[in-house]
């Protein structure tokens, strides 16, 4: 039981009762017959009904203390990597990635200070407007080329432990700093492959738009190196496995949880269409949860910096706006569409367009009605009106207000979204792993093939890829 300081209301948090796997997928992928597979799932875990309340406004400490644990926490679990060095004074200038220390240590600072303020609530106002000013100040040319990346890590600085998801283009490994002892993700891309499938421009759009973000429901980038057959990215590891799976155990989310989650997911966006940046592969599969059960959008190979408009089609049949099946211009428009499918697959348990068949998909996409289950409350139907709405001049999100727009409707009225946004509230689901220790779980095991990493024999595609 918890008891909101802000209110003279008792709430209580309302967990999802799941019964872990031993292992989860890291990149499952989306099954052709989304319907197939509905009838065919585990039984599905069961809510303490006795917790009614909604998690998004559930305060479980203090709000001073809780900043004050958060910190101590940070410097402990989301250290850097380290590099060997003989020289320090040299190396700390290496990388351009020292940005995201500065802002960690701005950030710190401005939490110590809460604990001489008497009124928390108005310095966290303050912290995140701080924030906000940095973030949405970055230059034009940064984000068009983004940060360096390069020239701090190679392998000599980590261990490969295993495998956590495999793809079209390379796979996922857990890695261990030969450094600090910690815990981080590699992503290995071949680059005969992706320029086999012409993925050149989203591959460097990838490592460009992960240079420059720094969010705490976004995944982090620390840097990036390549040899001759393969480009690399050191990024967070991020424990507690998919969104997906928990969604396909839960058979469907409480319109408490999907809305906790959608709240997450709402500010994310929000900081990245500030910097003019698209997503445009929203779905439950690129959202990881961390050890706390706190989102973390991971997967930027479509993201791209649009001031203007784009054509390319591109994302998942599921999720895609009528825009880009049309091959109309599009920007952020897109996203706000996808958000709103994502929050009917969380409340039903499947998209709305979904078929076996992708061109029945885009056809029902551009045109079926959309159909709510009975048991969808009318304000989360107003909600999704006008999130999938093919409609751009009607579309939330993308109207004058914005975002606003989206977090100023009905459903939302009970979130606090700088309480949201500084993690403050409890989570309806916290991941069965154990922290610090490169638990993976989570994950399902792949065969752990021979990894010609390293080599340094001759690389046609360097070029290519030079900013890795």
């Amino acid at each position: 039981m918890y008891v909101d300081p802000q209110k003279n209301n008792e709430v209580r948090r309302l967990t999802l009762h799941i019964t872990p796997k031993e292992e989860i997928s890291y990149h499952q992928p989306r099954p052709a017959n989304e319907n197939a597979m509905m009838s065919s799932r585990e039984q599905s875990p069961q809510l303490d009904t006795t917790k009614s309340a909604s998690p998004v406004y559930s305060i479980p400490k203090d709000e001073i203390q809780i900043l004050k644990e958060r910190q101590a926490q940070e410097q402990i679990h989301e250290k850097e990597p380290e590099i060997e060095t003989t020289n320090t004074t040299e190396n700390t200038s290496i990388s351009e990635l020292s940005v995201n220390n500065e802002t960690n240590i701005a950030q710190e600072q401005d939490i110590r200070s809460i604990s001489n303020h008497k009124n928390g609530i108005e310095q966290l106002t303050l912290i995140q407007q701080h924030l906000s000013a940095n973030d949405s100040n970055i230059p034009e040319d940064v984000l068009l080329h983004g940060k360096i990346t390069s020239g701090k890590y190679g392998f000599k600085d980590f261990q490969i432990l295993r495998t956590l998801g495999t793809g079209s283009f390379g796979r996922v490994h857990l890695i261990r700093s030969n450094h600090n002892g910690r815990f981080y993700a590699l992503k290995v891309l071949k680059k005969k492959t992706i320029v086999k499938f012409k993925q050149i421009e989203h591959t460097n759009d990838e490592r460009k738009m992960l240079s420059v973000i720094a969010h705490p429901f976004l995944v982090r980038l620390w840097g990036t190196f390549q040899d001759s057959q393969q480009v690399f990215m050191v990024m967070d590891f991020i424990e507690g496995g998919e969104l997906f799976a928990l969604l396909r155990k839960s058979k469907r989310f409480p319109s408490p949880v999907a809305k906790f989650y959608a709240a997450e997911i709402c500010l994310a966006l929000e900081y990245l269409h500030d910097l003019e940046i698209i997503y445009r592969d929203l779905k439950p599969e690129n959202i990881l949860l961390d050890k706390n059960g706190h989102i973390k959008i991971t997967d930027f190979g479509f993201a791209k910096y649009v001031p203007d408009v784009t054509y390319t089609l591109c994302g998942t049949p599921d999720y895609i706006a009528p825009e880009v099946v049309s091959t109309k211009p599009y920007n952020k428009s897109v996203d706000w569409w996808s958000f709103g499918i994502l929050i009917y697959e969380m409340l039903c348990g499947q998209t709305p367009f979904c078929d076996s068949n992708t061109i029945k998909t885009y056809e029902n996409i551009m045109n079926a009605p959309l159909k709510f289950p009975e048991y969808f409350e009318p304000v989360v139907q107003d909600l999704l009106r006008g999130l999938i709405n093919r409609n751009l001049s009607q579309r939330l999100g993308n109207l004058q207000r914005g975002t606003e727009d989206v977090k100023n409707h009905p459903w939302f009225d009970e979130v606090i979204w700088d309480k949201i946004l500084a993690r403050c509230i409890e989570t309806p689901y916290e991941p069965p792993i154990r922290q610090g220790q490169g638990d993976s779980s989570q994950f399902d095991r792949y065969p752990e093939d021979d990894m010609n990493y390293g080599f340094e024999g001759e690389d046609p595609y360097r070029d290519l890829f030079k900013d890795f």
